[in-house]
């Protein structure tokens, strides 16, 4: 198979739709779906079930679908490391480690520090995403190392190394009638009128539908709370970046979330190696 047809098809099956694939990959349907039709007699199954008002996957889509993912991460994965271990202008490549805007930042300012005080450390760019966007840049190369919160954040394929474990609050708009409790339990904050929850952005960048806010980032969702738009469970960290107009209440019954430092399995790096002993010491 070649990527092209990869990604071709990678398109139509998360649309599930023709012609909004088209569109995504800028070109004209007909060409798209011969190409997915050759990839279809190539492997020698259906890939798709199509009718003339849906299309769906069919098992061996599926499988596709999830593999031809993996593949075309690891091309673009290639790429990006390849272009990052080319010597800086000081001689030495740096690395990358992407963390969520507003999220463990004092973990991170620690972490930076310590490790600029090692013999030979190498720079560290900081890359700030969005919820959930940093599994994607670590799996598409595009970072060496990223901080994430299981069971919020997928962390499956990577090596991980767990750096502190802590419970979760509620963030409500100050005033709210469950704002003045001392603590409260997940069933407390189920179908809490006017307060839908927020709506994050998938890996491809769309949101799910719902009633709820789209929220890019943390400071965009805390703003959202204080204006009673949402309210969100969240881990304790975030007490450190409230403003007025929002109040915290933890959680009992939420589950622990874990902050680990995360990397590609078969990185040889010394730097990102150097980087996750520095983190797993502090």
């Amino acid at each position: 198979m070649e990527s092209r047809e990869l990604r071709y098809f990678v398109a139509v099956a998360e649309e599930l739709h023709f012609s909004r694939a088209a569109e995504r990959l800028g070109m004209a349907q007909p060409p798209l779906s011969r190409a997915v039709a050759q990839l279809e007699r190539r492997l020698g199954t259906p890939l798709l079930e199509r009718s003339s008002r849906s299309v769906a996957l069919t098992e061996a889509g599926a499988v596709l679908l999830r593999e031809g993912r993996a593949a075309l991460d690891a091309l673009e994965a290639a790429e990006h490391r390849t272009r990052r271990a080319a010597p800086a202008p000081t001689g030495t490549p740096g690395i990358a480690i992407a963390t969520k805007a507003g999220a463990s930042d004092e973990l991170l300012a620690k972490l930076l520090d310590a490790h600029a005080a090692e013999p030979g450390a190498v720079s560290v760019e900081v890359v700030l995403c969005g919820p959930g966007q940093q599994a994607r840049l670590l799996r598409t190369g595009r970072v060496d190392v990223a901080l994430l919160h299981p069971p919020i954040d997928d962390v499956e394929g990577f090596d991980v190394e767990a750096l502190r474990t802590e419970g979760q609050v509620a963030l409500l708009p100050a005033g709210h009638p469950l704002s003045s409790r001392t603590s409260l339990r997940l069933t407390d904050l189920e179908d809490l009128p006017g307060l839908p929850p927020p709506r994050y952005p998938r890996a491809d960048g769309t949101y799910p539908e719902g009633p709820g806010p789209e929220v890019h980032d943390h400071a965009q969702l805390v703003q959202l709370v204080s204006l009673g738009r949402t309210a969100v469970v969240v881990p304790e960290v975030a007490r450190t970046h409230l403003r007025g107009g929002v109040t915290a209440v933890p959680v009992v019954d939420a589950p622990e979330v874990t902050t680990v430092i995360a990397w590609p399995p078969h990185s040889r790096s010394l730097a990102v190696a150097r980087l996750v002993e520095t983190a797993t010491r502090l």
